[in-house]
């Protein structure tokens, strides 16, 4: 299968110009200035990029893909994600995590829900785990999940500093922590530790307990919800200089931001203004899970679901609202998660890569078009393949 890009405009996510793309079956193979076609040539499909952007397929590295949620009771637990959800999104790579309920939502499901979305036509991984310490993993220790499994990636999501966590300590931290890493060593994975950060202020003292007692480095960990409020995010501030990871959650409402959250693109700002590395942040929607509010004696009062769309609308606030450069603000959710995710064949536009594109409107910056390794999912914003029982 052939399919030619001509005309766009590539950022990948270094700017390269007016380029061609032809992709080969699932990956790219050719990117030139000009791509002629041969008269006679084999049956291709010619795809006219004129007057859009060309940017990497996105990444959401914490989505909750087989629902999540629950603080409400059992009528409250999120659905699963619909394949179509994803790509309209213009997201291409999903990373699965369960969440606070790893009872009824075990791993067997995670991993059966990724291999679906898999054979829809997205990447989809996981991490092994949930909220809560000790564990529970699908063959009983960390390290056989990350080496056996070829879907896990890493650990996550485990809450700290938050009332619907297991309160772990140190100690249990840094065994997590140390059993990731030996099993992304063994195995050329991350082996990252993705941390749920509540809204204790404690923020990420047990994290920075564990890098100050152990030989475990900052970069094992990826913690997560830095901007879920002012005191949490200044103490990100603070972690990132030291060289940490932080990651943002785009899915929010208007209530959250008014009690404190600081808005992504708003954010990201803030933390390039701070002096932190781009190539330390990352922003993840939290699609599908459950955004509870509670009161201050830890009572549910009001429950909203996370958005995969809104992944991509905080880029583009960041661009249009905050003017950051559009090669610099596609790296949280391009270049940065398969670095830090080591997802080596994703996250840029390379000869060699995974063909997975997106096509931006330069007018409107709006998702246009959508490719997942090779094949057209979206176009014209409308999805040209929906998942099995869509």
């Amino acid at each position: 299968m052939l399919t030619l890009i001509q005309n766009g405009e590539v950022y990948a996510p270094d700017y390269l110009g007016e380029k061609d793309i032809l992709l080969v079956d699932n990956k790219i193979g050719y990117i030139e200035d000009k791509i002629d076609l041969p008269k006679g040539f084999v049956d291709i499909t010619v795809m006219d990029a004129q007057g859009k952007y060309v940017i990497p397929g996105l990444i959401d590295s914490h989505v909750h893909i087989m629902g999540g949620g629950g603080e409400g009771s059992f009528r409250t637990r999120t659905p699963e994600i619909q394949l179509s959800q994803a790509t309209l999104a213009g997201i291409t790579t999903i990373v699965g995590v369960i969440g606070t309920d790893g009872t009824t939502r075990t791993m067997t499901s995670l991993i059966a829900k990724a291999r679906g979305l898999e054979e829809e036509g997205i990447t989809c991984y996981v991490q092994t785990g949930s909220y809560q310490v000790p564990l529970k993993t699908l063959t009983g220790k960390i390290e056989d999940d990350i080496i056996l499994v070829d879907r896990i990636i890493g650990v996550g999501e485990v809450a700290i500093s938050d009332h619907r966590s297991s309160q772990p300590t140190v100690n249990e931290l840094a065994k997590i922590a140390s059993a990731a890493r030996i099993g992304g060593m063994l195995s050329g994975k991350s082996g990252i530790v993705n941390v749920h950060v509540g809204d204790s202020r404690e923020h990420l003292k047990l994290i920075e307990d564990v890098i100050d007692l152990t030989d475990i480095p900052i970069k094992q960990f990826y913690p997560t919800h830095i901007n879920r409020n002012a005191h949490l995010f200044k103490a990100g501030i603070h972690y990132a200089l030291k060289g940490g990871y932080v990651d943002f959650t785009t899915s929010t409402i208007p209530q959250f931001l008014g009690e404190g959250e600081v808005k992504c693109s708003k954010a990201l700002k803030r933390m390039l203004d701070a002096g932190v590395s781009i190539d330390q942040i990352t922003y993840t929607s939290d699609g599908q899970a459950s955004l509870p509010d509670f009161d201050e004696n830890g009572e549910l009062i009001g429950l909203q679901i996370g958005q995969v769309s809104s992944l991509f609308k905080e880029v583009k606030d960041a661009i249009l609202k905050e003017g950051i450069p559009l090669e610099t603000a596609i790296r949280v959710i391009t270049s940065n998660p398969a670095k830090i995710l080591k997802l080596k064949q994703k996250g840029h536009i390379e000869v060699g890569k995974d063909a997975d594109l997106v096509l931006l409107d330069k007018k409107t910056l709006n998702i246009d078009t959508v490719y997942a390794k090779g094949k057209l999912m979206v176009e014209n914003r409308k999805a040209v393949v929906k998942g099995t029982f869509e």
